[in-house]
């Protein structure tokens, strides 16, 4: 799932520093003797400087020294038998104390040696023409820029590659599913080879327009966002020369030191999240690689007082701010909760546990604190660890926070006990709360604002349905049955919003007011811009009951966006569905590749294709497998303690 369609940014970006050679007079070869007159006064002064400042430090008598190489160490002593007040810097004699007056003698001359020889470089420096000085900083900037790359391209330590199971196969024996499935894996095609003509290398695509598309989000480079997004779904789908095509550009293109500023939510979940779905199923080396220089860039994002990342972070300057939008400058409980389940792969993979600890450090905080109704406000500010506005969502600014915590105890074959007991306390306060039963006997999820239920259901509150059945299994008081059924009522409320419709696909938000019943009432609210939610929950109900509605209805979305948003250049998204003409937005979200053409594929694939007992599905469907205890830092190994 993806947070709603965020509001533009304002405020300043940090200028790109200025690294190039400086800038020299083109009429003059070289510098003028005044200005080499000046820099040699300069020098000198800064020599004499040294040189006094060495010869008048306090003498070595009243302090120990210790031999680690080029530091002095002055070390706390309390004399014997006089008591704190005589606290202070005391030296230990050596045995040897001509030694050390000979030591510093060659210190001394060392440091001359090392000044004569500066100076003489400087002089040579000033001798030389722009055009060597120049290529002399170009050749200096090269070295750094190539260490960096070696740096960056480092191995990382070998690990134990968790059992991976069914990454292959799925082929229904139905010749009709199959030949649906046929049809879904054409839609995935269509998408991808488009975005190749139109927008290799862009973040998104506007398939009408036919050209390169993205959002403040991805901040201002062209990071390649629907490769990275994409990746497994082509890898699923066996269309592998696909797949090597955006493995190339990820190699010779994917770069994360840019001056641009990103959602740290969103590009865990795309980025992290695909990078690290490819590697597992691929095993290819480079995808890990670069969703750990990714994952180090993301790192800064945590410095704040209380260790709440800010949900925006400059991957080259390292400074974090939140959007402007968000309650008295708070962090998003749908982005600060959705990042455990890459971190916890991230330390897995490279044995650094900073990933854990960060994860970790969030979840601690959120244990101690006061929740009204047993409810998480969707804002925390990070600066004073308070909670911002009181108003609670299992759709946008909430959702993947409830669903990370649940997949964090799947992900860790069910050992993770603290994820388990929070996600139980929170399902019962949603159920208390939020999740009622309209006049015409639709169960749906409300909003708590302010001390009062809104009887509105976004269309990413959908996924709850496969939620409460992907938790059922495991549930307190044996309530299994219950919540499997739970899901089942919330899949048919989402399918009634899409069957209300005159395009039969669902709007991003819709009410239950009196008479007015899954249907939305706002212009504003009646688009539907190719996301997943709905036919995620259908295809987990399919995976837990085998109930052939769930491959129906997921059909019927299919066509819907065949006929309607299917057009020469991709897919698009289309802003009135209750209109039987609708006008396009002309993007092809990237989310339309990883989530919705994945869940669409998988629906109409057998059991045996990645397993939810060996899988786990992040919020942008990306599949991570499960690791057991004993391979991996979650809590109680001996390796984080």
């Amino acid at each position: 799932m993806t947070t709603p369609a965020l509001l533009p940014l304002s405020g300043r970006r940090i200028p790109p520093l200025n690294l190039g050679p400086p800038s020299f007079p083109h009429h003059r070869a070289t510098l003028r003797l005044s200005e080499k007159f000046i820099l040699l006064l300069i020098l000198s002064a800064f020599i004499t400087l040294c040189f006094g400042a060495f010869f008048f430090l306090p003498d070595s008598s009243k302090h120990k020294r210790f031999d680690l190489g080029l530091e002095d160490v002055l070390i706390p002593h309390v004399e014997a038998g006089k008591g704190a007040k005589n606290a202070g810097v005391f030296l230990i004699h050596g045995p040897d104390e001509h030694r050390h007056r000979e030591e510093e003698e060659r210190l001394r001359n060392k440091i001359r040696a090392d000044h004569e020889k500066a100076l003489e470089e400087a002089k040579e420096k000033l001798k030389k023409s722009r055009e060597e000085i120049r290529a002399e900083i170009q050749t200096e900037k090269n070295k750094v820029v190539q260490e960096m790359k070696t740096k960056e391209n480092k191995p990382l330590p070998p690990v134990p590659v968790p059992n991976l199971v069914g990454i292959n196969g799925g082929d229904p024996e139905d010749n009709d599913i199959r030949k649906k499935r046929e049809k879904i894996k054409e839609m995935m095609k269509h998408a991808w080879d488009n975005y190749r003509i139109y927008g290799w290398g862009h973040n998104e695509l506007r398939p009408i327009a036919r050209k390169g598309h993205s959002t403040n989000i991805f901040g201002s480079s062209q990071m390649g966002a629907t490769i990275v997004d994409a990746l497994d779904t082509l890898y699923i789908m066996g269309l592998h020369d696909e797949f090597q095509d955006g493995k190339k550009w990820i190699e010779d293109n994917l770069d994360f030191s840019v001056n641009s500023e990103v959602s740290v939510f969103e590009v865990n979940i795309r980025f992290i999240g695909g990078l690290l779905a490819a590697y597992y199923l691929s095993g290819e080396e480079i995808f890990k690689i670069k969703a750990v220089q990714l994952a180090e860039k993301l790192l800064p994002a945590f410095n704040t007082p209380t260790g709440i990342p800010w949900a925006m972070v400059n991957l080259k300057s390292g400074v974090g701010r939140n959007w402007g939008w968000a309650s008295a400058g708070s962090s998003i409980l749908a982005e600060f909760g959705t990042l455990h389940m890459e971190f916890v792969h991230l330390s897995y993979l490279t044995g650094d546990p900073v990933y854990f600890k960060k994860v970790m450090h969030i979840r601690k905080l959120l244990q101690k604190m006061d929740r009204p109704n047993g409810l998480y406000p969707n804002y925390l500010n990070p600066r004073t660890g308070r909670w911002g506005q009181y108003h609670t969502s299992v759709g946008g600014l909430g959702d993947s926070f409830y669903e990370y915590l649940l997949k964090a105890w799947l992900m860790s074959d069910k050992t993770d006990h603290e994820a388990r007991k929070m996600y139980d306390d929170a399902v019962e306060a949603i159920e208390k709360h939020l999740i009622k039963k309209s006049r015409g006997g639709l169960i749906f999820i409300g909003e708590w604002k302010n001390g009062h239920l809104e009887k509105k259901m976004g269309h990413l509150a959908c996924f709850a349905g496969g939620m409460f059945a992907l938790g059922a299994d495991g549930s307190r008081m044996d309530k299994a049955g219950h919540y499997l059924e739970l899901g089942a009522e919330i899949a048919r409320t989402c399918h009634e919003s899409y069957d209300r419709t005159a395009l039969k696909l669902g709007p991003e938000s819709f009410k239950f007011d009196g008479a007015v019943e899954a249907v939305a009432v706002r212009q504003a609210e009646k688009y539907y811009i190719l996301r997943p939610e709905v036919i995620e929950t259908y295809w987990y109900l399919w995976r837990f009951t085998h109930d052939p509605r769930y491959r129906q209805w997921g059909w019927e979305a299919a066509l819907a966006i065949e006929k309607y948003c299917r057009v020469s250049g991709g897919f698009s998204g289309v802003k009135d569905v209750y209109s039987s003409t609708p006008t396009h937005d002309d993007v092809q979200q990237s989310f339309f590749l990883a989530e919705t053409l994945k869940y669409l594929y998988l629906l109409f694939s057998g059991d045996d294709l990645l397993p939810l007992d060996h899988w786990v599905f992040n919020t942008e469907a990306h599949p991570l497998p499960v690791l057991h205890l004993a391979n991996t830092t979650l809590s109680g190994n001996p390796a984080v303690r």
